[in-house]
């Protein structure tokens, strides 16, 4: 495939500037929505091949957050366009400013196999909103939804507007040597310095969605019953496959004992069988045999089992840990959850602060005290308190990482402002001007100089 006789056309096309009226956004974003509900059961069997995934977690993790934003941005668009009237200082009296926003151009948007319409779809709709062209590359890691993806879109838009490419690293390789005017990269870090190198070199702005390990922290006033239950539903949610699940627990040592039996007492009661509809199966076999490397037989404490040919690893909690063992060094990205514990509640932030930025970060306590600490002591990209993974689910809430954990944000505005460029312009009068800044140059005109700047 020529990718750059693709990218060739959608410059065509973007330059004709035909993608500027917001009511083409609209009619495509419309149109957009129409092919999502017209083919929802095609994209269903495609997750089910790929992850074993039922249609409510499918619906309510992938399907929805898509037409969601296209609502956002229907209902919204006119008012994200609209230009924004600002201050004019007094120097540049008597004139008027204003704030435009412009679409960049043809972007690239590189989706991640975990939640593959989601996080392929819901940046791209941004990106049309935006009144930009897009390339979408999904991970082939999820094939299924990769082919069902490029099917309903490709088949339904023109390619100098929208075209959904398939491949592998052969592809995405080729893929990142075109000058895009911005790239959306979601995936891991590693992936994600790929990706920002290859931009670098076209001078291209990134916005990275990466990942890291996210902490909840459970003190000694935390509601034990709300943390478990909280806890146990977000890091096991699609297998713990979740950039914003958490990836390990730090629990005051005082009630540990106590918090994992109520810990314990939400894994059962939730039932993660093989085949249960509420619980995915591990991606590939690769994924699988890396997540279980990390399971220390000797610190399970509850869990552990796993059987290869289904691609099922059992719930599985691990005590007894430390800040060393393997299991700590990366993102889990899997169905296993280490726990550790604090004796000092400002030693334990200072702790996580030293660490590279996570992606998110939770905390369950009733102290108000606690909860400032919090807030201020330590950098992630977003978060909860008494709560997890929810934050995702609030259009008017920035979703991004700090650090190693990504770089920009979107969803609702925000995404609106990633694809972009806020352009300013000022508009003044051609008469009563005084002739201050122009030569020649006087004491006098210094003095009011000073005084206007």
């Amino acid at each position: 495939m020529n990718f750059e006789e693709i990218l060739a056309d959608q410059r065509t096309f973007f330059n004709s500037l035909k993608t500027r009226p917001l009511q083409f956004r609209k009619r495509n974003l419309e149109k957009l929505r129409e092919v999502i509900r017209k083919n929802e059961d095609f994209l269903y069997e495609a997750v089910y091949k790929d992850f074993s995934k039922s249609k409510f977690d499918t619906y309510t993790t992938e399907i929805s957050f898509i037409l969601k934003d296209i609502e956002y941005y229907l209902k919204n668009l006119n008012s994200l366009a609209k230009p924004k009237k600002v201050k004019t200082n007094l120097a540049n009296q008597l004139g008027k400013s204003r704030i435009y926003t412009d679409p960049l151009g043809c972007t690239l948007v590189i989706g991640a196999w975990n939640y593959p319409y989601q996080l392929s779809l819901s940046p791209m709709i941004a990106a049309l909103a935006a009144g930009n062209t897009c390339i979408v590359k999904p991970s082939e890691v999820a094939e299924h939804t990769m082919k069902a993806m490029a099917k309903i879109i490709n088949e339904n838009f023109p390619k100098e507007y929208l075209f959904v490419v398939e491949g592998g690293v052969e592809e995405i390789t080729e893929i990142l040597k075109l000058k895009c005017d911005n790239i959306f990269f979601t995936g891991s870090t590693k992936v994600g310095q790929i990706v920002y190198e290859a931009a670098a070199k076209n001078l291209a702005p990134v916005t990275l969605e990466l990942g890291g390990k996210s902490p909840a922290i459970v003190t000694a006033n935390a509601d034990f019953e709300v943390a478990a239950k909280r806890i146990v539903w977000g890091k096991f949610l699609n297998a713990g496959q979740t950039c914003v699940a958490p990836d390990y627990i730090l629990v005051d040592e005082k009630v540990k004992d106590s918090f994992l039996d109520t810990l314990k007492s939400f894994i059962q009661k939730f039932n993660y069988q093989p085949g249960a509809e509420h619980y995915t199966q591990i991606i590939n076999q690769r994924n699988f045999e890396r997540l279980i490397r990390f399971i220390d037989r000797e610190k399970v404490y509850l869990g552990g089992n796993y059987d290869l040919q289904k691609k099922y690893i059992e719930p599985t909690v691990l005590h007894n840990i430390n800040w060393d063992d393997k299991v700590m060094q990366d993102e889990i990205f899997g169905p296993i959850l280490p726990v550790l514990t604090f004796k000092n509640f400002n030693e334990a932030l200072l702790t996580i602060s030293e660490k590279d930025k996570p992606l998110a970060a939770y905390l369950f306590t009733k102290n108000s005290e606690e909860k400032e600490q919090f807030k201020s002591k330590i950098s992630f990209g977003g978060g909860c308190i008494n709560d997890v993974v929810m934050h995702l689910s609030n259009d008017h809430l920035p979703f991004g990482g700090v650090g190693n954990s990504g770089i920009g944000n979107y969803h609702g505005k925000f995404g609106f402002e990633t694809f972009s460029h806020q352009k300013s312009v000022m508009e003044r009068v051609t008469w009563g001007e005084p002739d201050i800044k122009y030569p020649p140059y006087t004491e006098k005109k210094m003095k009011w100089i000073k005084k206007l700047l």
